[in-house]
């Protein structure tokens, strides 16, 4: 379920979004505790220094994937298959949405404002009340 959207070119790295990311989530997250430790899962375009610091930043316990890790695995498990992270899924349920899908909006705010109700949609739509 989506928690966060930043608008940005499709030329803009991952890495650079993710603090902006992570300080954009609208839900109230509980406090991070040695018992209960908030994860922040990501794929191997996070895998830089910067990145691990804002993670732990702002309390998240990263588990980044690193770069080159699944062609090991591939080479020592021939039966691997790679795992896929939610965000992808976040991807392709707002593409069912036709008017996100190309971009035809010029102002950044009526291309977020599309964006943030597609996934008050999507969160509705998974909570049952759609």
């Amino acid at each position: 379920m989506p928690l966060a959207v930043i608008v940005a070119g499709a030329n803009e790295p991952d890495m650079i979004l993710l603090a902006e990311t992570l300080g954009a989530v609208v839900v109230a997250r509980p406090e991070s505790t040695p018992e209960a430790p908030q994860h922040l899962c990501t794929d191997k375009g996070y895998d830089y220094d910067v990145c691990w610091d804002d993670a732990r930043s702002f309390g998240y316990t990263p588990h980044i994937r690193a770069r080159g890790e699944e062609l090991q695995e591939r080479a020592q498990y021939p039966d691997y298959r790679p795992h896929r992270w939610v965000v992808e899924v976040s991807h392709a349920w707002l593409n069912r949405f036709r008017k996100l899908l190309v971009r035809f909006e010029e102002l950044e705010d009526s291309y977020l404002a599309l964006i943030q109700f597609a996934c008050a949609h999507i969160a509705l739509k998974r909570a049952g009340l759609f």
